[in-house]
């Protein structure tokens, strides 16, 4: 059984975060882990593009958290756990924030991308411009880069999709190339 097929089935063909049953997806939670479907949510299209678009949050779509929090997915766990932390200035998110309990592993998981940190506290990553990275942004090599560990060449121009972001190292992105997880550093991408 497909990933897709797989959460779908879990999921009774529902958006796991808010319940609408249209345009929906797999999204991997990042980091990248390969979990299969454990790592693995079904998402509609108005959370996606809130989930990758942080400026097109819109706070009461996001009451539906009050609910899907409690889910036993650990993935669905982290994103609502992700969002009410991107939502924390809004008053009645701290308050789920407070009632939420997720095992260490899961909290290290819901972490990993930096969502519930303060702002001062954050690394920022930056490409070859100065432009800021995100999680789940597309770049491209602005140079040829050997791999290290192996014999593939990253060729300059290749882009590479929905890169995951080193939380302690603001010079590091991960994203695949070729199909193999890599290590790249941002002074050789530009934003796309």
């Amino acid at each position: 059984m497909s990933i897709e097929n797989e959460i779908q089935e879990r999921s009774g063909n529902k958006c796991e975060l808010c319940t609408s049953s249209d345009n929906l997806s797999a999204y991997e939670v990042p980091p990248v882990s390969n979990k299969a479907a454990e790592g693995n949510i079904l998402v509609c299209s108005t959370c996606l593009d809130q989930i990758e678009h942080p400026e097109n949050v819109n706070a009461n779509h996001w009451r539906c958290l009050n609910d899907s929090m409690w889910s036993e997915v650990d993935a669905v766990k982290v994103m609502a756990w992700r969002m009410l932390s991107r939502l924390k200035s809004e008053g009645w998110t701290q308050d789920l924030l407070d009632m939420m309990y997720l095992e260490d592993n899961v909290r290290t998981w819901a972490e990993a991308t930096g969502e519930g940190d303060d702002e001062g506290d954050k690394i920022i990553h930056k490409d070859s411009n100065g432009v800021t990275l995100n999680a789940g942004d597309s770049v491209v090599l602005i140079k040829d880069l050997q791999v290290k560990g192996s014999s593939m060449i990253a060729k300059r121009g290749t882009a590479v999709r929905r890169i995951s972001l080193d939380h302690e190292n603001a010079e590091y992105i991960e994203g695949k190339v070729d199909g193999q997880q890599i290590v790249i550093i941002t002074q050789y991408v530009k934003k796309i």
